[in-house]
């Protein structure tokens, strides 16, 4: 259950939002738009946008671009994670994990399950950190976007969330890097 500490204060997160097709070009793209709409109503800061082909790597390039980029913090990215030969957006996004976040796909198939039944178990979303920044790999439906903005990410990327929330940890994410 959601519970938010309002004495504490809303850190907005630098987030990049990254489209995975084939066919669809910016005016096209719902589920990019549905992230941007809802990250900014959060609060949060868009800090880049970019749609990519179903290329694994093109995508991790894409990846490794933000990750290195200290204007943001967060990427989340819609597309490509379902089974048929194209979608290689979670191989991508594996590619250069520094850690995976299991749960995040766990706990996004509990939320996709009480919405559309036994077809949540063909979601592979994912969720990691690397370099610092945090990774999330969401279905290209506007649907899964909502889902996993409304009911996972709009939480855990609130600082004012408790218990615990993956904003308060973003100093220790890269601290194995200091400490040579």
């Amino acid at each position: 259950m959601p519970r938010i500490d309002e004495s504490r204060e809303f850190i907005p997160v630098r987030i990049a939002v990254l489209t995975v097709s084939d066919t669809r070009g910016l005016s096209e793209d719902r589920s990019g738009d549905t992230l941007v709409q809802r990250l900014t109503e959060a609060g949060h800061i868009l800090a880049d946008r970019a749609i990519v082909k179903d290329e694994r790597k093109g995508i991790a390039d894409q990846l490794r671009a933000w990750i290195v980029n200290d204007q943001v913090d967060v990427v989340i990215s819609t597309g490509g994670t379902g089974l048929t030969g194209r979608d290689v957006t979670v191989e991508a996004h594996r590619d250069v994990y520094e850690k995976e976040i299991d749960a995040f796909g766990t706990v996004f198939t509990m939320v996709s399950y009480q919405k559309i039944g036994t077809s949540a178990v063909q979601s592979r979303a994912t969720g990691g950190v690397a370099g610092g920044t945090y990774l999330f790999a969401l279905p290209g439906s506007t649907g899964a976007c909502k889902d996993a903005w409304d009911e996972i990410l709009r939480w855990q990327l609130d600082y004012r969330h408790l218990p615990c929330n993956f904003v308060e940890i973003f100093p220790r994410l890269d601290e194995h890097q200091r400490r040579k």
